[in-house]
């Protein structure tokens, strides 16, 4: 369903992180964002079922939802294009003076995009005039983030790439909590699952998580608030410096919404002892590097 040559399963790997070795834990990314440069990391897996839900019932548009700064909106307008489908984002907020490099992005694939009230955001109401211009029998919608049981679905693929039985911690960065509802289901019952939350106070994200998994499951999962940087696409000059210096110690990239924050926190975490010794951590890395084209020019330095 997506024939783009730009599209590599193949190039998923684990890198590991030598310089953190020093906390006597071993700690490895798997490298998600090698996938593509836009629907990279755990964005393909998220889509992929509701993609394969919309060909099979023969729609002709993906409509979703997100924020200005969403790298769910720009690989659903990619995604879309590239399956000859139309795409429309409903996007959180009043219309900005000048749009985000991630709508802008998304607009250069072909989604319409269209700014709502946060409230009508927050209720999913599509605007009456989308509606009359678009047939609704043509019409999938997804929702923020692949946010649903076909989100979750696709996620659990993820840590089937390679083989992660060895580690006791997997740690990822969590918006809507799709695709660590997936890492949890698909991990072994003697693996941590550790959500570290990009939102601000976004304590409802432990129900919208355990919704998809049995009671057994949900003693598994944690989810740290403390990482934020002042919220959602909100940034500190610790982050992007820190930032800057994983990329320099590692060559591996990372973005300010999620894996910036995502990494800083493990490297934090180690550093207060907060995971046993001689234990195994993996992080995964869920791309969105695009995210980065919104920070000034010469900010960091990949």
């Amino acid at each position: 369903m997506l024939n783009d040559q730009s599209f590599h399963p193949d190039n998923i790997r684990i890198d590991p992180v030598h310089f953190l070795s020093k906390f006597h834990t071993t700690v490895d990314v798997l490298r998600l964002d090698l996938i593509h440069p836009v629907i990279s990391g755990n964005k393909w897996f998220k889509l992929k079922e509701y993609l394969r839900e919309a060909t099979v019932q023969d729609k002709k548009i993906l409509l979703t939802f997100g924020g200005a700064y969403s790298n769910h909106i720009v690989a659903t307008a990619a995604i879309a294009g590239l399956n000859g489908l139309k795409s429309i984002g409903i996007i959180r907020g009043e219309k900005p003076a000048i749009l985000s490099h991630t709508l802008q992005n998304a607009i250069n694939y072909g989604m319409e995009v269209y700014f709502v009230s946060r409230d009508n955001y927050r209720k999913k109401i599509v605007p009456e005039h989308i509606l009359n211009q678009h047939s609704e029998n043509d019409t999938y919608i997804i929702d923020e983030g692949g946010y649903g049981e076909l989100g979750v679905r696709g996620a659990k693929e993820i840590l089937k790439q390679v083989d992660t039985r060895s580690y006791s911690h997997i740690m990822d960065a969590v918006g809507t909590g799709t695709t660590i509802s997936g890492l949890i289901q698909s991990s072994n019952p003697h693996q941590c699952i550790i959500g570290i939350s990009v939102f601000k106070n976004n304590y409802d994200l432990q129900g919208a998580i355990e919704k998809f998994l049995f009671s057994e499951d949900r003693l598994r999962l944690e989810l740290i608030h403390d990482y934020h940087c002042g919220g959602y696409a909100k940034y500190t000059k610790q982050l992007i410096d820190f930032m800057n210096e994983w990329y320099r110690i590692t060559g591996i990239p990372s973005d300010f919404v999620y894996t910036g924050k995502l990494f800083f926190a493990v490297k934090d975490l180690l550093q207060k002892n907060y995971f046993p010794q001689e234990n195994k951590i993996l992080i995964i890395h869920s791309g969105g590097i695009q995210g980065n084209q919104s920070l000034p020019n010469g900010t960091l330095i990949f």
